[in-house]
């Protein structure tokens, strides 16, 4: 098991809390004080979406980020801290994929019985694709079957995004009806940005000369190409543990840049470059770029105090895709 389960202390410590948490709102309820709504996030698109739909009603909640500091989804683990933070929560949305196998012991652990759980596959449903394995990509299973596995990155797709945070919004009303309304109209508003740059991503996409991008790095984006009909190589599927690409892995994207009229090689944010600057030597093309797409898999202190959102890494993504597909 991927999480070693908290000790009896812990959970007498755990149980000590939330009565005294408990105390307190009663104490609030009768001075005529609200009771703060407190809502963990696990990743960053979930974050941005929760206060995009809280609006001016986010200094009336407690809104944590899970996973900051540059942590990636893939190899985080929650610290006792965290599952004391977990187990009081009302909201704890989280994705559902394979790296997040620890949030099951961590909610066998809560104490708040009326905590409202959000899974976003769960959410999704019929909509999840499966992880594929695209020609020439390598593959971590050898000669052996590799088990299908659903594709976990699913807030890549902006049309996934509208769905889930029509989830979000009902969610949060349900805790907070006074103000069903004003989280009713913040989501609206919301969800119209989000369709308005599907909608550029739909006619820039269509307009490109070109319709097939070249990844020297995992590949998470299968739910955005899906989205608009794009063709795709890549070195490593999303979830991928390999870091050195094989010669054949190599040869094969080296080849395809040659083969495909293309003006760059992509990668992800934070990684090595040293791959696809291979891809391209190999190929014997000088006119080639490296370019990185965000996929938001893990943020920054830094780049949260900057007023990061979800939609401004979105549309710098469809302005990198542009400039690869001309």
């Amino acid at each position: 098991m991927r999480f070693r389960r908290i000790t009896a202390l812990m959970l007498a410590l755990l149980l000590l809390a939330f009565i005294l948490a408990g105390c307190s709102a009663d104490e609030s309820a009768d001075g005529g004080q609200e009771k703060e709504l407190k809502i963990i996030a696990t990743i960053f698109p979930e974050y941005d979406w929760v206060m995009n739909i809280l609006g001016e009603r986010a200094d009336n909640a407690s809104v944590e980020l899970l996973l900051k500091d540059g942590v990636d989804m893939h190899s985080f683990q929650p610290s006792a801290d965290d599952i004391i933070d977990i187990s009081t929560c009302d909201i704890f949305i989280y994705v559902g994929g394979e790296s997040d196998e620890w949030v099951t012991d961590a909610l066998s652990e809560a104490v708040n019985e009326d905590m409202t759980v959000l899974s976003l596959t769960d959410v999704l449903g019929e909509e999840l694709r499966l992880e594929e394995t695209v020609e020439g990509m390598q593959s971590e299973g050898g000669d052996e079957e590799e088990e299908a596995v659903y594709d976990e990155h699913v807030w890549l797709s902006l049309k996934n995004a509208v769905v889930c945070c029509e989830a979000i919004e009902q969610a949060i009303a349900e805790k907070d009806p006074a103000y069903a309304e004003v989280y009713e109209a913040n989501a609206r508003e919301y969800i119209e940005k989000l369709k308005e740059l599907d909608g550029r991503y739909a006619e820039t996409i269509e307009s490109a000369p070109n319709e097939t991008l070249i990844f020297a790095d995992r590949f998470p984006f299968r739910y955005l190409v899906d989205d608009y009909g794009l063709k795709y190589y890549a070195a490593f599927a999303g979830c991928s543990a390999e870091t050195e690409a094989a010669f054949e892995t190599i040869l094969f994207l080296s080849g395809k840049l040659s083969e495909l009229d293309t003006t760059a090689v992509l990668t992800i944010e934070g990684s090595d470059t040293r791959l696809a600057e291979t891809v391209m030597e190999t190929s014997g093309r000088k006119d080639v770029s490296i370019m990185s797409l965000d996929s938001m898999q893990s943020v920054t202190t830094e780049q949260l105090e900057m007023g990061l959102s979800y939609i401004s890494v979105m549309e710098d993504n469809l302005k990198i895709i542009a400039d690869a597909l001309s």
